[in-house]
């Protein structure tokens, strides 16, 4: 595909776009990640994204209200301050400490803040954040971060792509004719045949079984992952905050005679240690009531199915853990309020890096494996398969997102070393 072909591109898709799990999502995005490969990829990403919002007059809504990660626990504000840490040797942006009241600490989400602030003095923290728990040990902010629509910014992308000359077709593959090692066509439900030299399996969670029409098996894996939106009517979070993280592992307060109903009903699941990483955000505008809730207490990998499985717990499961964070959501205990539950799958491989390159025979190429970071890194990652497709040079970055990394021992070596992924 050269630049007078563009034409000759065309987007295979059984439903509408973006209906599948990009618009399942939070929406969120942030260039704090423990690994300089990530970080490497999310910051060309982001730059990618900033160059639309300017170009779209941010038609999709693109904020920095940052990630504030949250810990009332010594342990776990260790465990923050060394990743922070190793985001910052990354090249995240710099570190700034505030451990004493009055130190200069910057709320406002400029356009031109980067790296974190990291808080090692609860009541610091909470002074800036009252909505907090008293209890709080400290906490970072990474400041280049924040949400989007990732509807308004998929439809934007669409119109560009058709303004290009890029043609949709609603129908699903059926079928990759090789011959000589070498992609040639590709084969429709509704019979139609598309003469091709280039093949994109773009599949998300149906990654694997389009990777099997070329004959190979591709290294993932995909877990149910969920998100509730609920009306906010007592106003708990100010519309104002940003993304917040409970960074401690906790147990969910039942009553005695709760804890024993859900054992009677099998869900004792619910009542030991559970993991950290439940977080939220406002949803909408400065009126908008709503806010958007998320923990993977069960995570588990499965079979992508369509509706998929929902707890139906799941609100509930998500106000009492956001209250170990925000108390005012405690008000909800009694009275569940109106809510939306759907998700999607983050498919993702053992090292929860993505696969952006060739893969399989000649001319076919893998963009996906996105697990929770599919909107912030969607841009980065594209671009990457699109210069491997037209045989541009690519970063040096770019060879730990290669499906080839698993030929590779010392690559593959150096990407074990890097213990955790980053991943909430």
């Amino acid at each position: 595909l050269v630049e007078d072909e563009r034409s000759d591109i065309v987007i295979v898709d059984p439903r509408p776009p973006l209906t599948l799990t990009s618009d399942k999502s939070t929406e969120c995005y942030r260039n704090w990640w423990p690994s300089r490969p990530m970080v490497q990829l999310m910051n060309r990403s982001l730059d990618l994204l900033d160059e639309y919002a300017a170009e779209s007059h941010n038609v999709f809504g693109l904020n920095r209200r940052g990630y504030l990660y949250v810990a009332a626990d010594d342990d776990a504000m260790a465990r923050m301050t060394e990743a922070a840490h190793q985001a910052t040797a990354a090249g995240a942006g710099q570190l700034r400490i505030h451990d004493r009241r009055g130190s200069a600490y910057d709320p406002e989400p400029l356009p031109g803040h980067a790296g974190a602030d990291l808080f090692r003095d609860g009541t610091e923290l909470h002074r800036h954040f009252p909505y907090l728990p008293r209890n709080v040990v400290g906490g970072l902010h990474a400041r280049r971060a924040g949400w989007l629509s990732a509807q308004q910014l998929g439809m934007w992308m669409l119109d560009q792509a058709r303004a290009a000359g890029v043609s949709v077709v609603r129908s699903r593959v059926a079928g990759v004719e090789l011959g000589d090692e070498r992609v040639r066509a590709v084969t429709l439900e509704n019979g139609a045949s598309l003469e091709t030299p280039v093949f994109v399996n773009a599949a998300g969670p149906m990654l694997p079984d389009v990777a099997r029409m070329l004959g190979i098996d591709l290294p993932v894996f995909s877990e149910v992952h969920a998100k509730t939106t609920f009306r906010d009517h007592f106003g708990s979070l100010p519309r104002t905050a940003p993304m917040i993280i409970w960074s401690d592992p906790q147990r969910v307060p039942w009553s005695q005679q709760e804890a024993s109903l859900l054992r009677r009903e099998g869900r004792d699941d619910l009542l030991g240690l559970l993991p950290p990483g439940c977080h939220a955000r406002p949803e909408g505008g400065a009126e908008s009531p709503w806010v958007i809730g998320l923990w993977e207490y069960g995570a588990r990998r499965v079979r992508p199915q369509w509706p998929i499985p929902l707890d139906p717990m799941y609100t509930e499961m998500v106000l009492r853990g956001l209250a170990s964070m925000v108390p005012a959501f405690s008000r909800y205990f009694d009275h569940i309020p109106e809510a939306v539950v759907d998700g999607g799958y983050y498919t993702k491989t053992s090292d929860n890096l993505p696969l952006a390159g060739p893969a399989g025979p000649h001319g076919s190429f893998v963009c996906g494996a996105l697990s929770g970071f599919g909107i912030m890194a969607a841009c980065g990652v594209g671009e990457l398969v699109a210069r491997s497709i037209i045989g541009s040079e690519l970063p040096d970055w770019a060879a730990w997102f290669d499906l080839h990394r698993y030929d590779d021992p010392a690559l593959a070596a150096q990407i074990s070393a890097l213990g955790s992924t980053g991943q909430l």
